[in-house]
């Protein structure tokens, strides 16, 4: 699908017809053709725009500069907490720019496009948009992180541990593509002549360097503390699961013995109470009931005090 964008009043807007940004979303084999015959984007570059593995980078052909960089992909509950990134296609030529991105993700959303002048603004645009996105979701990744990890101080299901393992892997990925996107920046700070970018460009390409910077370390924290906290997590649903079992054994001890007791004075021999007439019946049966009732309480008085 594609979709044509034009800049007014500072801000990129869907255009009627033609316009300086073509965005492709999930371009079909007559769109990619399109893309490879009429403005000479070469078919591996454009491959690696849709490719989720592919590694950011920075490539300058003759006539424009093509990009790969990552960003986080829209989350939904059917993901189960694994948080995932995608990669986005940015060809910059001298009066144009074209993007390739595999769903309609909103790119000219948010904070970064109050005010934008040139097809260039909206490329850096675009790339700090990302950065900003991945930070969001480490945001919600915390969160997640600790709301299980409330679940897992009284939880004995292997589902919650395994919720912090699929967001300790999503982390990995977040590290990969924060960290490949930085390389993109800084081949573009360094190629400031290439772009003639104005100082004002160059100053926003600096405060993208730190804030991505930030956004690793951030993310790297939190992938340590996933990390270094997973054996203490699973040893906490090993001890729940080892109280249980000390719970369940002393209702089956406090069971048994009742049983035992009832089960002594109901075997057909002579026992030592008296059994004649309505009397002796009553008082037999009243007896072995006190004493099974004892034994349960014997059993409970002991766990209190073991406990204690």
């Amino acid at each position: 699908m594609l979709k044509h964008m034009k800049v007014v009043d500072g801000k990129v807007v869907e255009a009627d017809g033609d316009g300086p940004v073509l965005m492709y979303v999930a371009p079909d084999e007559a769109e990619r053709k399109s893309l490879i015959e009429q403005f000479k984007i070469d078919e591996h570059t454009l491959s690696s725009a849709l490719d989720p593995d592919e590694l950011a980078r920075v490539e300058f052909e003759p006539d424009h500069t093509a990009m790969i960089i990552k960003r986080a992909k829209r989350y939904s509950s059917e993901d189960r907490y694994l948080f995932r990134v995608c990669s986005t296609g940015i060809f910059l030529f001298p009066d144009r720019l074209i993007l390739v991105t595999p769903d309609d993700a909103a790119l000219f959303a948010g904070k970064p496009f109050i005010k934008v002048n040139s097809v260039q603004d909206i490329m850096l645009k675009i790339i700090y948009q990302a950065i900003l996105h991945f930070e969001e979701h480490l945001r919600v990744v915390d969160a997640m992180s600790s709301e299980i990890e409330n679940a897992v101080n009284t939880a004995m299901e292997n589902k919650q541990l395994l919720h912090l393992f699929t967001l300790e892997k999503s982390l990995v990925y977040y590290l990969n593509a924060i960290t490949s996107n930085k390389r993109v920046i800084e081949k573009l700070r360094s190629s400031v002549p290439k772009f003639g970018f104005t100082p004002e460009s160059v100053e926003y390409l600096d405060d993208m360097i730190i804030e991505n910077d930030q956004c690793r370390e951030q993310a790297q924290v939190y992938s340590n503390i996933l990390a270094s906290l997973m054996d203490a997590r699973a040893s906490i649903v090993a001890n729940n699961l080892n109280v249980l079992m000390k719970t369940l054994n002393i209702i089956m001890i406090a069971l048994m013995l009742p049983t035992l007791v009832v089960s002594i004075f109901s075997m057909n021999v002579a026992l030592p109470i008296p059994q004649e007439g309505a009397h002796g019946a009553a008082f037999s049966f009243w007896l072995v009931m006190a004493l099974a009732a004892a034994s349960v309480a014997t059993v409970c008085v002991i766990w209190w005090k073991k406990r204690l």
